[in-house]
């Protein structure tokens, strides 16, 4: 494949300097005459005081004198095709001791007179919390600086609250770290708190205005200061955007760029339901996240949102405080009222709403709605609902969508000079999109070099006169996106395709200089041996599309000399010279043989004129001979075409009307309109007089543009280039093909555009510069000298993608005899294909013969490679495939001898079973025991010295493990198990306990020792059967005769004697007891034999006496009567409350008058709640109501008036 030729011998490396010093950056290019341009930023510098630009020969250097923090950026330098980039990197000055002393000097001065010349701050002194506040100060980069502020806390009563800030509300308690300490200190004597901010070595970042605030309760005070830092760039930012602790600059947090989002989409959130949901602690952090500038507006909203509402009569469900909807979406407002009949009115900042196509207003039962359709940005207003009297709001926040790219800029390649537009298609008409070249603005500037249109969705970049300086990349930015391309300008060549030929012409005869040149804009000068040649009566200049002419008529003998073309603005010329034939005929009475007197013009050296097929072609020539001769002309095998007299003027015509003889005096000239490839030939003109005759022979050679070349292959694919071939075509067009001119297109584009203007040779070309992952098509074309084919078909579409990395960690896992295993891990960078698998080939050691192992990949990362040679010494590699190819391949270090490798026995036994492996009956058994051993080792079983029964133990072995099973294991599988591992003479063992528990039998002989008192003793001898473990202990229970129910006296008891306490007399008791091992309780426990009776003892039990309490209370009203009104007809309640011990005998009096036992009344008393209930009352009812309570203690007497009103009437 031919490789891309670099126009650069040596170059510039990227250079590191201290502020001050000169830095030079030197190249050298292949060519001595190459241009080279210099760089900084894409924008060309040139010679001054400060870059200092110098050539010699090939050598180019760039000098960079007084270098300053400004300078430290991108350089780079261009030559023909090829550009190189390189950086400077500009590193502080280091400060020495007595710049530094110097410096603080200055500051201390500077710092003196501020504080001298500063007003005092009125608005903090109102309350004067302060004694002392921190002043501004000024600092040097890398040194520490104190700000103190002091409290007088005697007349606080709670110790003071401080808080630092940098700016408005950046609270600096939670950056406090490595650049930030905050300390406080309190003096016992004097009552006054010191707090103090220390700032660590200063950043340039670290300038600003900062503020102290100090509150105690119902008190407050702050002050203002600034920080100026020396010796650095203060618009220089942290380059990552990490909250470092301590770290005070955060900006870094705020310019998060929306192009990473290529990529991802993430979900819209609604920050005013996260602000709602946040404590207050969290809102600046929230602030930050989501760039929320106006943060204390937004709060100021919310606030108002959050305010509770009163429980409306009208509303049974209001609307909620915000909603939010996108732009050109639908919204839905919905309330629920309590009476459907009622009517709502709708208003939207205070004005009522019509209803519209837009809004529309619903009412459905007791619900309203208002929906507003297609919401545009007018509609983001606050909306209330009124009913009557009452009103509820909300706020409609409109959300516009980001704007995104629907149609993507195309790669252009021009020329210089033409127009260039570029031109998008964005999903919003009128959007704000951004035009930037190579990541730097575009804008209308003075000469008017860039002009953006805008129509409707569509917008454009247009370039006027494209030149080398627009090459680049230019991205259109919106909102929701953006998209690049690609610029290239090429600078073509003028080519010459027919150059001016020497002239042999007569007196009186036409001389005729034509040139065509590529470029038919380009105009040109004729001169005439050095002087201009104008245009008059017998000189006719003309220009026709690429042909220029130069045509002289009646040619005398001074028009003879040396005839030159210029092309305007290019450094060529082609030349021509102009012969005069003066032929002399003296008058001889005798007859004169026929001559024929070729002149030279379309000859070549083999005496053959070419003809571009189409074009006329036009054979003149001079004849003389005395009589007129006959001119005879033929063509190829004696075919006489036509015979013509020249002493006959005219023009004769014969066949289809192309061919025809026109005839002058002295000459003949045979002319074929439209020449095609059957007028190729030999062509012959034979003149015969009287006196003799002559004979000339003309080759004639028919050319045209070659036919189109096949359609292109593509070969292979790189990650962002190709390799296409293609074969020449079929005819050369009888001209050699002197090179090809290739196109790409995306494969969703309509735009092709040609990768090179020169012609290239060779039918195999590497395109560069292509998108990783985006179909391509390409296409070709043939040129000749006559001029250039129609295109090859496209070629089939293609992706540019990058083979992967190779694998890693190829290495053999296992080998034997004829067999190896390989395994390796996924290559580290898959790019964007995915992985078609693995391919594995093999070698013999000292071969380049690589055989591949299997047919077609596999997709694991592991492989075993069966039948290969033994004893052989074989080479193995992996590569890895996708749609680009193989990657480079990954080879073992070293080539690996095809032989089982004797490995001895060795037993891995597991660490839990390095111990007695203990069991429940009928639980499973399942050994896996690993080991190692090359060739596979004779494995055997064995317990306790005996072969192990098959029916009852399974055992499976494999090359890497041995496994004995038991489905339900017993009692007998307790004991000893050995394996064996044996490969001829050598042997490893190993041992394996395993315990099969079971319940433990009952106690035995439970007997009762003695009895005293409460207690009894009890003693028992252990259970013949411990379950084949230990017993762990003893439950023993005890049980009333008269209620047998079983109580637990020790759960877990070690010895076989105890002692039972506690028991009632009078009672008889009996025992039993469970042995307890690590399986659980025996299945059955052991009884005592005789019961146990507490016998009753002789005193009398006499109980205390106590002076009983009088709790008798006198009845009290704790809850009188209330005077009443109420309407006739309706019944009434009174109501009162008492309290008394005994309960009090309670009557109830109208007037004074007992009404206990009449029917109007119903009375109720309920925990010491007394109602009397008069049923439909009338105005009779009315009086003095009285409550009379009485008990053995007392009374009480409460009383209240009830009026007996009208029933209303309606009007």
């Amino acid at each position: 494949l031919p490789s891309p030729v670099s126009a650069f011998a040596k170059k510039p490396k990227t250079q590191g300097a201290e502020e001050g010093a000169t830095v030079v950056f030197e190249t050298e290019t292949e060519k001595p005459d190459a241009k080279v341009r210099w760089q900084c930023n894409t924008k060309d510098l040139v010679s001054d005081d400060k870059y200092v630009i110098k050539a010699d020969g090939n050598k180019h250097s760039l000098t960079i004198q007084a270098v300053t923090k400004e300078d430290g950026t991108a350089y780079a330098v261009i030559a023909g095709g090829s550009k190189v980039k390189f950086d400077l990197k500009v590193k502080e000055k280091e400060v020495t001791e007595e710049v530094k002393l110097e410096l603080k000097e200055k500051v201390k001065e500077e710092v003196k007179e501020k504080k001298e010349s500063q007003a005092p701050d009125m608005k903090t002194d109102l309350t004067g919390l302060f004694t002392e506040k921190p002043q501004s100060g000024e600092v040097t980069v890398g040194e520490n600086i104190n700000f103190v502020a002091k409290v007088n806390a005697a007349s606080l009563l709670k110790k003071p609250t401080i808080k630092w800030f940098k700016g408005k509300w950046m609270d600096l308690a939670s950056k406090s770290g490595k650049n930030l300490q905050l300390k406080e200190l309190y003096d016992r004597n004097s009552k006054v708190y010191t707090f103090e901010m220390q700032i660590i070595a200063a950043k340039p970042s670290f300038a600003g205005a900062y503020r102290c605030e100090v509150s105690s309760r119902d008190k407050f005070d702050s002050c203002n200061f600034d920080l100026t830092v020396h010796g650095g760039c203060p618009h220089t930012h942290s380059m990552d955007g990490s909250e470092e602790a301590g770290e005070l600059d955060f900006s870094a947090l705020l310019k998060k760029s929306a192009s990473k989002s290529q990529v991802k989409n993430e979900p819209d959130e609604d920050v005013w339901e996260i602000l709602q949901k946040a404590p207050a602690s969290e809102y600046e952090k929230i602030a930050f996240q989501y760039g929320i500038t106006d943060l204390r507006g937004m709060l100021k909203r919310l606030k108002k949102m959050k305010k509770e509402e009163k429980k409306s009569e009208v509303f049974l469900k209001k609307l909620d405080p915000a909603y939010q909807v996108e732009k050109g979406h639908k919204m839905k407002l919905c309330i629920d009222v309590a009476n459907e009949d009622v009517d709502v009115k709708w208003l939207k900042n205070g004005q009522e709403i019509q209803s519209t196509g837009r809004y529309i207003f619903e009412s459905v039962g007791n619900k309203r709605y208002l929906t507003i359709n297609h919401c545009s940005l007018s509609d983001d207003a606050t909306y209330t609902c009124v009913v009557g009297d009452e009103k509820c709001t909300t706020e409609l926040f409109v959300k516009e969508p980001p704007v995104t790219i629907t149609s993507h800029l195309e790669d252009q390649m021009v020329m210089k000079g033409e127009r260039v537009e570029l031109e998008c298609e964005v999903s919003e008409e009128g959007a704000t999109v951004k035009w930037e070249k190579d990541g730097v603005e575009l804008t209308r500037d003075e000469s008017f070099k860039y002009r953006f249109k805008k129509d409707g969705r569509k917008h454009v970049l247009i370039i006027n006169e494209a030149t080398k300086e627009d090459c680049g990349h230019y991205t259109v930015k919106t909102n929701g996106g953006e998209s690049m391309s690609e610029l290239m300008v090429s600078e073509k060549e003028l080519e010459v395709y027919q150059n001016i030929a020497d002239l042999t012409v007569k007196a009186k005869d036409e001389a005729v200089f034509k040139c065509e040149v590529s470029d038919e804009t380009v105009k040109g000068i004729w001169y005439k041996n050095g002087v201009e040649v104008k245009a008059d009566a017998r000189t006719n200049i003309t220009h026709i599309g690429r042909i220029h002419k130069l045509t002289i008529d009646d040619v005398k003998p001074e028009d003879q000399g040396d005839y030159t073309f210029v092309p305007e603005g290019y450094a060529f010329n082609l030349s021509a010279k102009l012969n005069f034939l003066e032929v002399k005929i003296d008058y001889v009475p005798r007859q004169d043989p026929p001559k024929i007197h070729l002149d030279c013009m379309g000859h070549t050296a083999d005496s053959t004129i070419m003809v571009v097929a189409g074009n006329k072609l036009r054979l003149d020539v001079p004849i003389t001979g005395d009589p007129a001769p006959t001119v005879v002309w033929t063509k190829g095998e004696k075919v006489k075409l036509l015979v013509f007299l020249i002493n006959i003027e005219g023009v004769l015509t014969e066949g289809d009307g192309r061919l025809h003889v026109e005839s002058t005096k002295g000459h003949c000239i045979f002319t074929i309109e439209g020449a095609d490839k059957q007028d190729e030939g030999l062509y012959s003109v034979i003149v015969r007089n009287p006196a003799g005759e002559d004979k000339a022979d003309i080759n004639v050679k028919v050319v045209d543009a070659p036919d189109p070349p096949s359609a292109p292959r593509i070969l292979s694919v790189g990650e962002d280039s190709c390799v296409v071939q293609w074969d020449p075509p079929k005819s050369d067009g009888g001209n050699p093909i002197i090179g090809y001119v290739l196109e790409r297109k995306k494969k969703k584009s309509y735009r092709w555009m040609r990768l090179n203007f020169d012609p290239y040779t060779d039918t195999t070309y590497e395109a560069k510069r292509m998108i990783e992952g985006v179909e391509y098509e390409m296409r070709v074309y043939a040129v000749n000298a006559i001029g250039m084919s129609c295109h090859s078909a496209a070629s089939q579409p293609f992706i540019p993608v990058a083979p992967t990395s190779e694998p890693v960690g190829l290495c053999v896992d296992d080998i034997s005899d004829t067999t190896i295993s390989l395994k390796w891990r996924t290559p580290e960078h898959l790019g964007s294909s995915e992985l078609d698998g693995y391919g594995v080939e093999y070698c013999k050691e000292g071969s380049d013969e690589w055989v591949p192992a299997f047919e077609g990949l596999t997709e694991r990362t592991s492989v075993i490679i069966r039948d290969l040679p033994t004893g052989e010494k074989m080479q193995f590699r992996v590569r890895a495939y996708n749609m680009a190819g193989p990657s480079a391949p990954t080879s073992l270090a070293q080539a690996v001898t095809i032989r089982e490798i004797m490995q001895k026995p060795k037993i891995w036994i597991p660490r839990n079973l390095r111990q007695t492996l203990i069991k429940k009956v009928e639980e499973t058994i399942n050994l896996v025991i690993p080991f190692q051993g090359k060739p596979r080792p004779v494995i055997t079983w064995s317990k306790d010295g005996e072969y192990l029964n098959p029916k009852q133990v399974s055992v499976r072995n494999s090359d890497t493990d041995t496994i004995l099973f038991i489905r339900k294991s017993e009692r007998k599988d307790s004991g000893k198990y050995e394996v064996k591992l044996q490969i001829e003479n050598v042997e490893d063992t190993a041992s394996i306990s395993i315990q099969i528990v079971d319940l433990p039998g009952s106690p035995e002989k439970l007997k009762i020792m003695d009895v005293w008192g409460f207690n009894v003793a009890l003693e028992w001898k252990p259970p013949k059967d411990n379950g084949n473990c230990e017993i762990t202990g003893y439950m023993v229970q005890k049980a009333d005769k008269k209620t047998m129910e079983w109580y637990t006296v020790y759960e877990l008891y070690r010895r076989t004697n105890c002692v039972v306490a506690d028991l009632i007399m009078g009672n008889e008791y009996i025992f039993r007891i469970y042995a307890v091992n690590m399986v659980g309780l025996s299945l059955e426990p052991c009884f005592s034999a005789d019961g146990a009776y507490i016998q009753k003892t002789g005193f009398e039990y006499k109980p205390p006496t106590y002076k009983e309490h009088d709790f008798s209370e006198a009845p009290k009203f704790t809850h009188p009567l209330v005077s009443r009104s109420v309407i006739a007809g309706y019944n009434a309640t009174l109501s009162c409350s008492v309290r008394g011990i005994p309960k009090p005998k309670v009557t109830w009096y109208k007037n004074k008058m007992d009404i206990s036992n009449e029917a109007k009344y119903r009375m109720f008393s309920k925990q010491g709640v007394l109602t009397l209930e008069i049923r439909k009352p009338c105005s009779f009812d009315g009086g003095v109501y009285m409550c009379k309570a009485v008990n053995a203690s007392g009374e009480d007497v409460v009383e209240c008036k009830l009026e007996i009103r009208g029933p209303q009437t309606g009007k």
